[in-house]
């Protein structure tokens, strides 16, 4: 595409190598410099579905840099199966791609794949299809534990700062058109009779009866105060002897918009805000509340404040005009285009919204500024940019005193008693992220303060994860909710890098290193919890580095050292849980924990290692319960999803734990060797080969496992009757494995004595091609007496060596005298 691959980005002169595919997908990137991969191995003449694992030692690190490159063996025209298929266009809808080698070089299909369905699946399974790990045991914390009166007094950031735009890098939103300003200005501005209320004492007025249309104009018959539904600028006005009318442009709950050109500064396009009615001393006090902290308020995602001018009675705030559309109205296009059918925003859009959006709402709370009325509303999309507009329910946060302006179905329940905060900030940002990506019927009446339940809401049930967000950021209690809109965002961008992989199931191919977590290292047969991913250090923690200059190697003398801390603060208690679960000290662990929680109920790094205590003992479902309750604290990190989807598999739950792992295959490179393995296990367990080879097939060649895997692979396909092509796959992959030369000379006869048994099948005739020669006898014989003379020459029995070279002399190839 222009002249570079729209895969790996190199030109088509760049170089010779072909990346590798294996079962249809690109190889993956090296692992993350400082990650743990797990090493796996068959054992030789073991079943493949026995694993053994070895700890990673020096010789894992990395690929020697002399090391040739693997490459495929080129795809032969007269092969069948997998290899099969050369040239011409990608059949599958929307791809661009050709067949190479027999798969699209763009989307990894094979040319007879089938086109995805409208519910994409992972790796062969759905959570629909079986229990979801919504439906798991949870563990009492945060207010559930405290009490619903606990006031939440400690507050520890499960994240830290990092610059994002729309999509991320990870998904693509289209940009908002271009809007021309003076095709903005409402033709005939009048507030719709629906949203006629009193300014003063909110009763409805102005509203029609008995087929009559009502009055604009008028005093209300409850209280007397006379109200106006019309603009009261008309186009052409000068205002301040600076700003040119062209119109209204839209209304809202505190005053008309006005669109007018800057006739000081290059007729540059501005909007004055006003009030609705100067006779509302609320819509007034809000007026004069939003001028103060504008005048201060900048960002570039906060829509820019250049002036205050006073007209007749009225104030207006001249603010930057904003050229985009708002997320309301993108959502009512798409409805329109949809024949009049409610049609949200595809999830990834709405969380890349989110994310873009966030930052902004970091810096007014780090400016001790409440937002207040979030919605979609007023959210501004303008290219490839968001803008956040309309502040006119902004407050300080230590203010008692002002109005407070919110809409129902988007304030936290709480704020009408106790008050606005950061916590109800983020309450009206999960509300609107739940409008924008799906149907949310009722949000403003039967769930005006809660959630759905899950049976009608199809969207929770496809995307836990997203699931679990919206659940926390919308938590009843605001102490449950997550605590800054810099912890939603990470956990957002995490959620949104695993929506997007589901629309496309394979091996994750980049990473996204954790804060929170390191990366597993294997998920073999007798697993231990020191294999599980480990809690980071807290760099906000003020004894984390007190604990890293401790030089003590015995952990009992650590433990006592502990002990004597400057401060016991949760990171030296932490700490402590980890050594004392290196001892198996299980009681000590147990009283830590009670005393973690004690001191925060709401800390989940507690919760966390009360799984690792259930892993120690090998109580897989007291296991789940824990890292279930992790996984709904921090929804967007990976850890605690594989670290369930090992309680599930040792505790007999299949299904969910193939999910679980595919889910984190597809997500993140770091976590694609340990899930696949994992994943084969699984599959061999029901006897699924062809979706074991699958797994195993995502484990790129840069993986320390990548041996092990293919390996594997030519031991499932020796198990079988598999046809010519998938023995010379066979063949491929034992030689793409790089094992000693012994083992690989042991597989190669398996593969060559099954190849010629074929041909005997087949009356010598060629099948196909094997090795990128035509499979005869006159080509196969050779390979096998040679293999059969280097395992004579290996062997250290003589009757195992007679037997060999008597082998070799019967499989020479056939002559004439």
């Amino acid at each position: 595409m222009d002249g570079y691959c729209d895969v790996c980005g190199m030109p088509p002169a760049a170089g010779a190598a072909a990346p590798s595919r294996v079962n249809g997908s690109a190889s993956a990137a090296a692992p993350a410099a400082g990650s743990h991969t797990p090493r796996r191995q068959f054992a030789a003449g073991s079943q493949p579905g026995q694993i053994r694992t070895e700890p990673p030692g020096p010789a894992d690190a990395e690929p020697a840099a002399h090391e040739p490159a693997q490459q495929p063996p080129p795809a032969s025209s007269g092969s069948s199966g997998r290899l099969g298929q050369r040239g011409g266009p990608c059949p599958q809808p929307g791809c661009r791609g050709t067949i190479v080698d027999g798969y699209c070089n763009v989307c990894g299909n094979p040319p007879d794949a089938k086109p995805p369905s409208a519910t994409p699946k992972l790796l062969g399974t759905t959570l629909s299809t079986t229990a979801t790990a919504a439906e798991l045991g949870t563990v009492l914390m945060g207010s559930a534990l405290a009490g619903p009166g606990a006031v939440r007094t400690s507050v520890r950031a499960d994240a830290h700062r990092a610059r994002t735009r729309i999509g991320a890098g990870v998904t693509t939103v289209p940009p908002a058109p271009s809007i021309d300003p003076a095709k903005a200005v409402l033709k005939d501005p009048v507030v719709p009779e629906a949203r006629r209320n009193c300014p003063k004492c909110g009763a409805p007025v102005g509203r029609g009866h008995d087929g009559q249309p009502g009055k604009a104009v008028g005093t209300c018959e409850k209280c007397g105060t006379a109200f106006s539904f019309y603009p009261v600028i008309k186009p052409g006005e000068l205002i301040a002897q600076q700003y040119e009318v062209a119109g209204a442009i839209a209304y809202g709950g505190m005053g008309w918009i006005y669109l007018a050109r800057d006739r000081n500064v290059s007729d540059r396009w501005v909007v004055l805000k006003g009030l609705l009615n100067a006779s509302d001393d609320d819509a007034s006090a809000a007026a004069k509340s939003e001028k103060e902290f504008l005048a201060a308020v900048e960002h570039p995602l906060i829509v820019e404040i250049y002036n205050f001018v006073q007209h007749a009675d009225a104030r207006y705030i001249v603010m930057e005009y904003v050229p985009g559309r708002s997320i309301t109205d993108l959502l009512k296009e798409r409805k329109a285009a949809n024949k009049g059918s409610y049609d949200p925003l595809p999830v990834d859009w709405a969380l890349a919204y989110l994310i873009e959006i966030l930052p902004a709402f970091t810096y007014l709370h780090e400016d001790g500024l409440l937002y207040c009325d979030f919605k979609p509303d007023n959210l501004m999309q303008v290219g490839d940019s968001v803008k956040l507009i309309d502040l006119g329910a902004v407050r300080r946060i230590a203010d008692e005193t002002s109005p407070i302006f919110g809409t129902v179905g988007y304030q936290a329940p709480e704020v009408a008693e106790t008050g606005p905060s950061v916590a109800s900030d983020i309450y009206t940002l999960g509300r609107a992220l739940l409008v924008m990506s799906s149907e949310f019927r009722g949000y403003q009446s039967e769930y005006v303060d809660t959630l759905p339940p899950l049976s009608k809401m199809p969207l929770f049930a496809e995307h836990d994860s997203f699931y679990r967000l919206v659940q926390r950021a919308c938590a009843p209690l605001p102490a449950d909710r997550f605590q800054s809109a810099e912890d939603l965002r990470v956990q957002a961008m995490g959620v949104l890098r695993e929506v997007v992989a589901r629309r496309s199931p394979g091996a994750a191919t980049t990473s996204a290193p954790s804060t929170l977590f390191s990366t597993p290292m294997t998920a073999g047969e007798g697993f231990d919890w020191r294999q599980l991913p480990r809690l980071l250090p807290d760099p906000a923690d003020p004894m984390t580095s007190w604990i890293a200059s401790i030089t003590l190697e015995d952990p009992r003398q650590r433990m006592g050292a502990l002990e004597r801390a400057p401060q016991r603060t949760a990171q030296v208690m932490l700490t402590q849980i980890e050594i004392a679960l290196g001892l198996g000290d299980r009681q000590t662990v147990s009283r830590i924990v009670r005393e973690l929680l004690k001191s925060d109920p709401w800390d989940w790094r507690a919760i966390w290692m009360q799984g690792l205590l259930a892993f120690q003992t090998h109580a897989w479902h007291e296991a789940q319960a824990p890292f279930n309750t992790v996984y709904a604290q921090v929804p967007g990190e990976l850890a605690p999803k594989f670290a369930l989807a090992v309680a599930c598999e040792h505790g007999e739950q299949l299904a969910l734990a193939e999910e679980l792992f595919a889910i984190c295959a597809s997500t993140d490179a770091a976590y694609v060797t340990p899930s696949a393995f994992a994943m084969t296990r699984i599959r061999l367990a029901r006897d699924d080969r062809e979706g074991a080879l699958d797994a195993l097939g995502l484990i790129p060649p840069t993986s320390r496992g990548y041996s092990d895997a293919r390996t594997a692979q030519a031991q499932l396909v020796l198990q079988r009757e598999g046809t010519l092509a998938e023995l010379d796959q066979a063949w491929q992959a034992i030689h793409a494995a790089r094992l000693d030369q012994i083992t690989t000379t042991r597989l190669e006869a398996e593969v060559l004595e099954k190849a010629l048994a074929q041909l005997h099948d087949n009356r010598g005739r060629a099948v196909g091609m094997f090795d990128g020669q035509p499979a005869t006898e006159r080509n196969l014989r050779p390979k096998l007496e040679r293999v059969y003379r280097d395992l004579a020459i290996w062997t250290r029995d003589d009757d195992e060596r007679r037997r060999l070279i008597t082998q070799a002399d019967s499989t020479r190839r056939w002559s004439l005298l």
